[in-house]
């Protein structure tokens, strides 16, 4: 998050109470939803615990694994120059606005029981590998996270000034112990910190590859409680537990902090700073490639010929999918600029808390809250647009907040000059200077909402299916390729938006 939203027009401060209004109450008015539901009396049962130890076993695990992979990937990309590292680091972005569902499939494609994994052992004369149970659950999450850490631990090999390298190396100094090692103690546990409370809400992953009572999330457990058993008490007690996790892990998250600055230098590129290690850099970031783009390149094979098998149920699952998805992104990007104009502590917090919260907890108390009033199904896909839209916030705040506070900050005394205030100030100086910032938030906000699979799982009706929905349907009837073409749409239609959104955002946009 910027340093901190401030108060910077004046008269625009109540559109910002509003967007703290509706966050707190969809986060902390739901928690004391599914609290007051529950009784206050938290008596969890073994099958309970069970899913709790699971949960942040398997995030842990998960955080972990991605780090410790992510070192030796970073460190070759930040001391290697070749031909396609360009691409490569694009290609890491890639899995954040990947649709959790469509990666699933992928996964799928090359670890499952008919995957190119499987065959190349029958060949070999090994038996098959499963892809389902704890290790498919920590294996989907370290293919999501494995690019965000390296992203995050690379940003700080690129930290250290490239003079330090060259010095270190003239002197015959050890470069791991006296730059490397400082380095990483700073940056990975911050990087573990995000990365495991990430894990600890992916409902989807669990839904698709857990399952039975050794791979349980609380999450998962919460939608079971709720779908197949009608148990409102169980899943508000769960919702609470899931609540206190995501809490206690944003708190470590932000106790973990930024790292400390490791010294000035003269932008110079960190290149070849170590004499050997060529061929671990290579294998490093080859291997890094395959596993990213294996599963990628299995939704193209599988999805093409599914595409042909597809029923009229499509459609009408695209339209509901880009209707929320578009509601979505509206709601958040207003949110999120009228929070950012508003500033202060209550906007600060407003930022943060959906990284404390859980949309499947949001969703529990609002089923809990309308349930006696109207059938959730009436209201699946507004709910689900609602949930999306504070789920992803704190994502559209990072990137909006300082492109507001930098336009204020070079133009504020000149607009106040001019007596620009209000509606005029926000037409004429903030939104021109803060387009580009607008337009990716917009794209990353659809592209989210677009493969969500939580609230949609727990509200609707036979009838009310988004993309993902279809998919994990089409998936539990073991229609493998059906689900694949399903997931080849739902994977265009999210790049699709991003790119429009994202673009627009920089056409004719100012500095």
């Amino acid at each position: 998050m910027a340093a901190g939203a401030v108060a910077i027009t004046r008269g625009m401060r109540w559109p910002g109470g509003i967007a703290a209004g509706l966050v707190l109450a969809l986060t902390l008015g739901t928690l004391g939803a599914v609290a007051w539901r529950a009784g206050f009396a938290l008596r969890l049962g073994p099958a309970d615990w069970a899913a709790i130890r699971f949960t942040i076993w398997q995030a842990a695990l998960s955080a972990l694994v991605s780090v410790v992979l992510a070192i030796p990937v970073a460190r070759a990309l930040a001391r290697r120059r070749f031909p396609g590292r360009a691409a490569l680091v694009t290609l890491l972005g890639a899995p954040f606005i990947l649709p959790v569902i469509v990666a699933v499939i992928g996964l799928i494609g090359v670890f499952g029981r008919g995957g190119i994994l499987n065959d190349a052992l029958g060949l070999a004369g090994l038996g098959p590998v499963s892809v389902y149970g704890w290790h498919g659950v920590v294996l989907a999450h370290v293919f999501f996270n494995l690019p965000l850490a390296v992203r995050l631990i690379l940003q700080g090999w690129l930290s250290i000034p490239a003079e330090r390298f060259r010095l270190a190396a003239s002197l015959g100094a050890p470069v791991g112990r006296l730059l490397e090692g400082p380095m990483l103690r700073a940056v990975a546990p911050g990087a573990f910190a995000v990365i495991f409370l990430i894990c600890l809400t992916s409902f989807a992953v669990a839904l698709t590859l857990g399952g039975g009572p050794r791979a349980t999330t609380v999450e998962l457990a919460i939608y079971q409680a709720v779908r197949f058993d009608f148990d409102l008490g169980r899943a508000a007690m769960l919702a609470v537990v899931q609540f206190a996790l995501c809490a206690a892990a944003a708190l470590g998250l932000r106790a973990a902090g930024a790292p400390e600055a490791l010294g000035a230098g003269l932008d110079r590129v960190v290149e070849h700073h170590a004499p050997g290690g060529r061929m671990l850099d290579a294998l490093s970031v080859t291997l890094a490639a395959l596993f990213l783009i294996a599963p990628l390149a299995m939704i193209l094979a599988r999805g093409l010929p599914g595409l042909a098998d597809l029923s009229g149920g499509l459609w009408p699952a695209a339209a509901r999918s880009v209707a929320v998805a578009l509601g979505a992104t509206a709601l958040t990007l207003a949110m999120a600029l009228a929070l950012a104009l508003r500033g202060g502590a209550l906007a600060r917090l407003s930022m943060l808390l959906p990284l404390a919260a859980s949309g499947l907890v949001m969703g529990t108390g609002l089923f809990v809250l309308l349930h006696p009033l109207v059938s959730p199904r009436e209201v699946a896909l507004l709910v689900t647009m609602l949930v999306n839209a504070v789920m992803a916030l704190p994502f559209a705040a990072r990137v909006i907040a300082p492109a507001v506070a930098q336009a204020e900050a070079g133009h504020g005394r000149l607009a106040d000059s001019l007596g620009l205030h209000g509606l005029a100030r926000l037409r004429w100086l903030i939104l021109p200077r803060i387009r580009r910032p607008l337009g990716f938030a917009a794209g990353l906000t659809a592209a989210l909402s677009m493969g969500d699979l939580g609230v949609i799982a727990l509200f609707a009706g036979d009838g009310q299916a988004t993309l993902p929905l279809l998919m994990v349907r089409l998936m539990s009837a073991y229609r493998m390729e059906q689900a694949a073409g399903v997931a080849l749409v739902l994977l265009a239609i999210s790049l699709a938006l991003f790119w429009i959104f994202d673009r627009g955002g920089r056409v004719d946009a100012a500095a």
